[in-house]
């Protein structure tokens, strides 16, 4: 071994000392604070604000509180020994609260959103959703209407008549002398219903057989038209069943680019009355969920926008109950929701917190409890 290795092995073996002892304060230092803060937390009666978000948050007429967020926050509470009073707010006035220190958690159905972050902390998400709209169906009668007057609808009437008349037009003055078969009829108003009848049927059913015609022109029109007519048999279809399809599913609003054009509601200071906003959406605002259900059922709005998994439970759950029978969720989902416990800025109990959350997460308790409360995921 050279001597400069044999000299230096001394300080090398000094320095991994130094450094392990530096790693065991370092350890013990987190513990420390760890341990401090869930003596502080322990010791504390916390301030909770919360407010009515079925199936998030749900208060009986006791105040007794129940539902997914309360399920998580219980769990969290009890394993870190915690004591806690509840205080019922609205959205602003609890964020508000959280933001000065009036209160020191948050605890609903609350989306992480940048804004909030900036004078707010929030524990990891415990639940992932998105907005959607929420629209009343037609009645059978409004339903009836709008396929018959449905503008396609017209215009592709307008487009088959046109079309018919012009082939049967021109069949009419190349057959009518030679072909007693197709032109049976004896005056000439006769013979062009007969006419209007034939390109009716050869643009409505494809071609008719070769032979049918008697004159070469003709016969030649029948092999040029046969691919035509198929394309437009097909083009045809597919918007009459797209036509058909949006009156008998509700109505024009598709997604929120169809918003600008009807009366929508949200919820006051929701992540859905933001998102309006920010697309210039004008909209009435409502204090809760479930009036914004009223005033949609009532025909006092056209749309609402709301997160699809709260619009799915209440309308769900309101028609087994036998209300709402004509309110529906359109499948048409956008902006990513991620619910979280609210903290205050810098909160102490961060981490403490979001340690149990992950763990709950991961239970079965949890997903037995997301399996109840949505039988659709």
């Amino acid at each position: 071994m050279p001597i400069n290795s044999l000299s230096s092995a001394p300080y090398l073996s000094r320095y991994c000392w130094l450094l392990s002892i530096i790693a065991v304060w370092v350890l013990i230092a987190s513990y420390s604070t760890n341990t401090h803060a869930e003596a502080n937390i322990s010791n504390k009666t916390l301030r909770v604000g919360t407010y009515s978000c079925p199936p998030f948050v749900m208060i009986d007429d006791e105040n007794s509180y129940q539902g997914l967020s309360f399920l998580l926050w219980n769990n969290i509470a009890t394993n870190l020994n915690l004591n806690y009073s509840v205080q019922v707010l609205p959205l602003k006035e609890l964020l508000d609260g959280v933001a000065n220190g009036s209160l020191d958690i948050g605890l609903s159905c609350i989306s992480i959103t940048p804004e909030r972050e900036e004078i707010l902390d929030f524990s990891h998400s415990f639940y992932e959703t998105n907005l959607a709209i929420a629209v009343k169906q037609k009645s059978h009668w409004q339903t009836f209407s709008h396929i018959i007057f449905n503008k396609k609808l017209l215009q592709i009437l307008a487009i088959i008549v046109i079309t018919a008349a012009t082939v049967g037009g021109i069949y009419y003055l190349l057959e009518h002398r030679v072909n007693r078969k197709l032109y049976s009829m004896k005056s000439p108003l006769a013979r062009l219903v007969e006419g209007f009848i034939l390109g009716l049927l050869f643009i409505t059913k494809g071609p008719f057989n070769y032979y049918e015609f008697k004159t070469l022109t003709g016969r030649v029109i029948t092999v040029l038209l046969a691919v035509v007519t198929t394309l437009f048999i097909a083009s045809i279809t597919a918007v009459l069943a797209s036509s058909f399809t949006l009156g008998l599913i509700n109505s024009d609003i598709k997604s929120p680019n169809d918003l600008d054009n009807v009366i929508t509601g949200a919820k006051q200071s929701s992540t859905a009355s933001n998102f309006l906003t920010n697309h210039s959406i004008s909209h009435k605002t409502y204090p809760t969920v479930a009036a914004m259900l009223v005033a949609l059922n009532n025909g006092e709005i056209n749309a609402l926008v709301d997160d699809d998994a709260i619009l799915r439970y209440q309308i769900k759950k309101a028609k087994s109950q036998g209300d709402y029978q004509r309110l529906q969720v359109l499948p048409y989902q956008f902006e990513k929701q991620n619910y979280g416990i609210v903290l205050g800025e810098n909160s102490p109990y961060d981490e403490i917190i979001n340690r149990e959350l992950l763990q709950f997460r991961k239970s079965n308790q949890w997903k037995k409890a997301l399996t109840e409360y949505f039988k659709i995921k």
